[in-house]
């Protein structure tokens, strides 16, 4: 028994991997891939993307957006999870990530993924725009730091009552509590969690799983 989460060892961890992870070839290979990357802690963990597929059928989700694609294992991982009707719409900015990304669903065979280059936040808008609001199911947020307040409210706007929002990087790596930590991307991390802490609209849950995923329930 334990009044507190668990600090996971190093042969706690692969426990938890070796007990409970299914994660497809493809996926595996991906995961492969991007860890010989420089950029490879973009990556979230697989324990995590295994997590975001029980939470895609779980809301019975058919429309999902996710905002930062990076090399595109969460965007596979949740695809997999889709009904066969579904359709995961994925904003980026980089050619260059996304290109292993579209490697890798195509190996797949994934046609539910809608891949737009450009600002996220230009894309939600113009979603927005074109009456969409309310009608989408689910939203991983995952990009740049200081964007993560703007992308909620437009997720929120678009998603359906009872529909999720799920923000990566929420503990920063421990920084959010760290005294010495005052760099822009911190503080916007700091500033969104007390944001959503009094935000009336959302049920909320902050799950110590990877760098920490807040899950925000639109009431």
């Amino acid at each position: 028994m334990s009044n507190q989460s668990l600090s996971l060892t190093p042969a706690l961890y692969d426990y938890i991997l070796q007990v409970s992870l299914r994660e497809s070839p493809v996926l595996q290979a991906l995961r492969a891939e991007t860890a010989r990357m420089p950029q490879a802690n973009m990556q979230i963990a697989p324990e995590q993307g295994q997590f975001m597929q029980m939470l895609v059928m779980l809301c019975g989700a058919r429309r999902v957006i996710e905002v930062g694609v990076f090399t595109g294992y969460s965007s596979l991982a949740m695809a997999q999870a889709l009904p066969a009707d579904g359709e995961l719409l994925a904003c980026d900015v980089s050619e260059q990530f996304t290109a292993i990304a579209r490697e890798y669903w195509q190996r797949a065979g994934e046609t539910r993924i809608d891949l737009r280059i450009g600002p996220a936040g230009d894309t939600l808008a113009a979603l927005i725009e074109h009456g969409q609001s309310g009608s989408w199911d689910l939203a991983f947020i995952d990009a740049d730091k200081t964007g993560y307040a703007g992308y909620y409210e437009q997720c929120l706007e678009l998603l359906r009552p009872g529909g999720l929002i799920a923000l990566d990087n929420t503990l920063w790596g421990g920084a959010v509590v760290d005294a010495q930590r005052d760099d822009e991307d911190t503080r916007a991390i700091r500033a969104l969690n007390l944001r959503l802490l009094d935000d009336s609209r959302i049920d909320l849950s902050l799950v110590p799983i990877g760098d920490g995923l807040t899950l925000a329930r639109k009431r």
